[in-house]
């Protein structure tokens, strides 16, 4: 989250002072690509004498100085505590993932439209088990295993008080058999425990309720981020929609409203949270009749 919020602060003072990537790439002596890697909040170098030499260049006032040198020194902080915990599965985890994980761990709420596949914070073990090997049924065991543990190890933010999550689930998501009866049913036991949890929201738009925008977007994540602790910015709000070809990052404040806007008018069709759970258990009984 640094890494963000540096980047666009000094996109902002570029583009204030109407300076080219190009153009910030010799102030510090780099290329364009580079100055661009920073703006996006990726991994390069952003020492002191390259955070002060921009602001230089950029007619930064002193106070716009002093955010971004804290926001650098948050950043080497992170780089040397050796990063979040999934550093250690990035092997492992599908490509890219771990950008996302990163924004899930940094999250202080998120709200979740599922129309297929659960998501991975509801997951049991064998329900991911049964999604890796029906993605990737060339996997070897050792890779399914690590993939299984990354889900197990998200879970742990359920129990954080200090996190929300407000999850839609579509009545197909519930119906479709990864894994069979037996892993469905103790898979919808699981959600059911996990939506008595005072942080956690989970309700489900049933086969049969009005029609709404659910049914055009797909699945999609909205992420929203707590104060930086060095600055106390706020990150702004992001839209994650996976894809099987590729997952979309959305940050832009009119793409993201557009998602809110959509979760706002499934949630008006969603059961609440007692016809949630009714649905959910009656669900389950039917896998394990």
């Amino acid at each position: 989250m640094g890494r963000r919020a540096l980047g666009r602060e000094l996109r902002r003072l570029r583009e204030a002072k109407n300076m080219r990537q190009s153009e910030g790439g010799r102030v510090i002596g780099v290329s364009p690509q580079t100055i661009g890697r920073m703006e996006d909040g990726l991994p390069t170098k952003v020492s002191d004498l390259y955070i002060n030499a921009l602001c230089d260049a950029y007619d930064a006032t002193t106070d716009e100085r002093q955010v971004l040198l804290d926001l650098a020194l948050e950043v080497r902080t992170t780089q040397k505590q050796g990063g979040g915990w999934w550093r250690a599965y990035a092997d492992d985890v599908r490509e890219g993932f771990d950008y996302y994980l990163g924004l899930e761990e940094a999250a202080r709420q998120i709200s979740v439209w599922k129309i297929t596949i659960l998501p991975g914070l509801l997951q049991t073990p064998e329900y991911r088990r049964a999604v890796e090997w029906t993605e990737s049924p060339n996997l070897p065991t050792e890779q399914v295993e690590m993939r299984v543990a990354v889900a197990m190890r998200r879970q742990h933010r359920l129990t954080d008080p200090t996190f929300a999550a407000d999850i839609a689930l579509s009545e197909m998501a519930l119906r479709d058999q990864i894994g069979g009866p037996a892993v469905m049913a103790a898979q919808l036991r699981r959600i059911d425990e996990i939506s008595q949890l005072a942080n956690i929201s989970v309700r489900v738009v049933p086969f049969d309720a009005p029609r709404h925008l659910g049914s055009v977007t797909g699945s999609f994540t909205l992420l929203e981020f707590p104060k930086l602790p060095a600055t106390g910015l706020i990150a702004p709000p992001v839209a994650f929609v996976e894809e099987y070809a590729g997952d979309l990052y959305l940050e832009r404040e009119a793409e993201v409203k557009r998602y809110r806007d959509a979760f706002a008018e499934i949630s008006r069709v969603a059961l609440d949270h007692n016809e949630s759970r009714q649905l959910i258990l009656s669900i389950a009984k039917e896998y394990g009749e």
